[in-house]
């Protein structure tokens, strides 16, 4: 899966990336084809934000979460994402059943 990060106003960071490596490593057991994910992280004043787009069998899953943490705005993100995946995954199960 091709993982893009773009910061904006802010200093690209080594360990941001691996913890968001690590955060989409554990997202993979949701994705039927995954095809790529993008990340933007922004800084404005007291606000940091994470907006995810995360591309998965020809679906576009978006989530975007504030707060004063940018870590906690990346978990924010991913939980909203998850919880897309776990909603769509018990869909196509329950169809297909």
């Amino acid at each position: 899966m091709e993982l893009n990060v773009t910061f904006r106003h802010m200093e690209s960071s080594e360990t941001i990336r691996e913890h968001i490596q690590a955060r989409v490593d554990k997202l993979m057991k949701y994705l039927l084809k995954p095809e790529s994910a993008h990340f933007i992280l922004e800084t404005e004043k007291f606000r940091r934000k994470a907006e995810i787009t995360l591309t998965d069998n020809g679906d576009r899953i978006t989530a975007i979460e504030e707060s004063s943490d940018m870590y906690q705005s990346i978990d924010g993100a991913i939980a909203k994402i998850e919880r897309q995946l776990k909603k769509h995954k018990e869909k196509v199960q329950s169809h297909k059943a």
